[in-house]
């Protein structure tokens, strides 16, 4: 086949993503702190920008500063530019989206999560938060039960009772007073604590240390080989629960980007913006572009930055109004969540909520991802409300969030000489109209760390 060249003339449509666009596609998927840090790396390198000082609330409110309005006029020269990547026109090569970004919780989030969930009455809960709040990073309770009863005014048996509760938490034998009761606390859990082993444990720690295993055998009149299996027992045990979570050091403090509260019958969807900066113009350099005695390279440079600098507010109201409708949505449509507990939590994915509200799933993304909602359930992740989903009754569907509150609800209720099977819970679930197979209840009885019936019996 003969080969030729020439010039041909082909049109073709391409999207191409500008500076700013990029930029306020950064913004949005900034959650409260970080959207602080950048808007200050802004205001050093662009000399229109300056951080407004408010002395007197009321009269800095934006609906009332005639600065602000005036910038908001001057940013209209904007009204037909790009979306900001908000709508369903975004560029091709991010149809395909991408989760919310997770991000490493604390023991102590952890914790007061699981404590919120069982809803206890007030009184526990406030025990429960004071005790958690003591509760050191290898997962140790460090005050004593007479000093908490003593500063919370209640009977010390409220206390240990509130503290057993916490001691059946993840990771298995956090809150425990000290090494032997957190090995035992575990040791129970898994139910393998063994007469033999109790006593071991309780009494022979510091001989197996100095490996004294005929001495200990002796003392308690079994083989050697028994006290090499305690000893092996004791070994798979964690003696710090709580080192597999974020430090002290580690933690970021949770600045929760939006607020819910229920006022009345309604939930009022509050977007934190309080900790941002306000952003004026610079009037100095405002009046360089209206005096006609600067040359033209100073005000071309001036133009620049004043195009900047609008962008980034009118990005970063922008980002304000996609986060208070998404959360709008999510409050509506996780209601019966927020009314009744994790139970009621609905599947829902990226897609709804973009097509409800005519965004890209990806934006949808961005303005869920590293951000936090504080409820009156609780603060949690964004995207903890989107939870995937199973088929159940009457053509529904449940979130395999809310199946997996079921199955351990009913796991804490059974009898522990008769345990459930997998199949039976999934028999049971099917009766409330759950579609379930049994190895769907056996792999969320696996991520919930929930033994099997078999090791779950208590003779």
């Amino acid at each position: 086949m003969p080969m030729d060249f020439g010039l041909n003339l082909e049109q073709t449509q391409k999207l191409v993503l500008t500076p700013e666009l990029k930029q306020a596609i950064t913004i949005l998927q900034l959650n409260t702190l970080e959207l602080v840090s950048f808007i200050e790396q802004q205001v050093e390198t662009n000399p229109l920008l300056e951080i407004e000082i408010c002395e007197d609330k009321e009269e800095n409110e934006l609906g009332e500063n005639e600065e602000y309005q005036e910038l908001r006029e001057i940013a209209e020269y904007f009204a037909d530019s790009s979306d900001l990547g908000m709508g369903l026109r975004q560029e091709d090569e991010e149809r395909k989206g991408f989760e919310p970004a997770s991000s490493e919780s604390s023991l102590w989030e952890h914790l007061y999560l699981q404590l919120h969930l069982l809803n206890l009455p007030q009184l526990d809960n406030k025990i429960g938060e004071f005790i958690i709040g003591n509760i050191d990073e290898n997962g140790y309770l460090t005050c004593p039960v007479e000093e908490i009863s003593e500063r919370l005014k209640v009977e010390e048996e409220e206390v240990v009772r509130v503290l057993k509760i916490i001691q059946t938490f993840d990771p298995p034998g956090v809150g425990a007073r000290g090494l032997l009761e957190c090995l035992l606390i575990q040791a129970e859990q898994k139910n393998i604590l063994t007469p033999l082993l109790k006593e071991i444990i309780s009494n022979y720690l510091p001989d197996l240390a100095q490996s004294k295993y005929l001495k200990v055998a002796n003392r308690l009149g079994v083989t050697v080989e028994e006290v090499y299996q305690a000893m092996d027992i004791i070994k798979s045990l964690d003696p710090k629960p709580g080192r597999n979570f974020a430090t002290l050091k580690e933690v970021r403090y949770v600045v929760p980007d939006i607020t819910v509260e229920k006022v009345e019958s309604e939930y009022i969807i509050l977007v934190n913006d309080s900790l941002l900066p306000r952003l004026n113009i610079n009037k100095i350099y405002q009046n360089i572009l209206k005096q006609k005695d600067y040359d033209e390279k100073t005000k071309k440079y001036v133009e620049k930055k004043l195009n900047q600098a609008l962008w980034l507010i009118k990005s970063i109201e922008q980002r304000r109004f996609t986060l208070y409708r998404v959360a709008r949505f999510i409050v509506d449509y996780q209601r019966e969540f927020l009314e009744y507990g994790l139970k009621y939590l609905k599947p829902l994915t990226l897609k709804q909520v973009a097509k409800a509200l005519n965004l890209h799933e990806s934006t949808i993304s961005r303005a869920c991802a590293n951000k936090y909602m504080a409820t009156p359930r609780g603060t949690f992740e964004m995207k903890y409300f989107f939870a995937s989903a199973l088929e159940s009754g009457q053509g529904g569907f449940s979130s395999s969030t809310s199946i997996k509150a079921q199955i351990k609800e009913l796991i804490a209720r059974e009898n522990p000489q008769d345990p459930l099977s997998d199949q039976r819970i999934a028999d049971i679930l099917t009766q409330r109209g759950v579609k379930i197979s049994r190895r769907t209840v056996a792999k969320y009885r696996e991520e919930m760390g929930i033994l099997a019936a078999a090791k779950r019996r208590k003779v």
